[in-house]
C-alpha cells in the first residue's frame, strides 16, 4: 500500500508504535467493521497501522486518534463500491416481505423496519457526508476530530453533518430511530 503524499516525511512515531497500536487498534477495527464486512475490517485495520507505521505522524494535523481514523476512512473509501453495494443490498433485503412469525419477530426486535431504509439512505449520501456521519456515529469523534481525520475545516464538518441528518430524517419519514420505541 502506498503512503499518501501528505504523510511522506512527518515526525517518527515508530518509537511508541506498540503503545499507539495497543491503545487504538480495537476501536479502529470496530469502526471499519461497522462499515465493511468483518474479513475486510481485519485486513483494513491492519493496513491502517501499517500505513501509520510507515508514514509517521504529523502532530500539526491533530491528535493520533483522529489521524488513525482519517487513514481508516481513506482506506474504506477505496472499498467504496463494495460499501455502496452492501448498503443497497441491505436496503433491498430488509424490505422483503415477511414470510413467517420468525421474520416478523426479528423485524420488531431488531428494528429491522428502519435498518434497510437507513442503509439505503446512507448509500444515497455523498461520500463526504457519509464519512462525516459514520465517523461521528461509529467512531464517536467530535467535530474537531472528524475535521482532523478528514483534513477539512470544522465548519465543513458541521454543515455536512447537518445536511446529512436532514437527508436521513427525510429518507426515514421524519423518524428518529434513536427515539423510536418498538414493542
Amino acid at each position: 500500500m502506498a503512503v499518501p503524499p501528505d504523510l511522506a516525511d512527518p515526525p517518527d512515531l515508530r518509537a511508541g508504535f506498540e503503545e499507539v497500536f495497543n491503545a487504538h487498534f480495537s476501536e479502529i477495527h470496530r469502526y471499519i467493521a461497522r462499515r465493511l464486512p468483518d474479513d475486510a475490517a481485519d485486513d483494513l485495520a491492519a493496513e491502517v497501522f501499517l500505513a501509520a507505521y510507515r508514514g509517521g505522524y504529523d502532530a500539526s494535523r491533530g491528535g493520533v486518534r483522529p489521524w488513525l481514523y482519517g487513514i481508516a476512512t481513506n482506506l474504506v473509501a477505496r472499498h467504496r463500491r463494495t460499501e455502496i453495494r452492501r448498503w443497497k443490498a441491505l436496503s433491498r433485503t430488509a424490505e422483503r416481505p415477511e414470510h413467517d412469525h420468525e421474520d416478523a419477530t426479528l423485524a420488531r426486535v431488531a428494528a429491522g423496519g428502519l435498518t434497510g431504509r437507513l442503509a439505503g439512505a446512507l448509500a444515497g449520501l455523498s461520500r463526504g457526508d457519509r464519512d462525516v456521519v459514520l465517523l461521528s456515529v461509529l467512531g464517536d469523534l467530535s467535530h474537531a476530530e472528524v475535521a482532523a481525520a478528514l483534513g477539512i475545516p470544522a465548519g465543513t464538518v458541521a454543515s455536512r453533518l447537518s445536511r446529512a441528518r436532514r437527508k436521513l430524517r427525510k429518507a426515514l419519514g421524519d423518524v428518529n430511530p434513536l427515539e423510536e420505541t418498538h414493542g
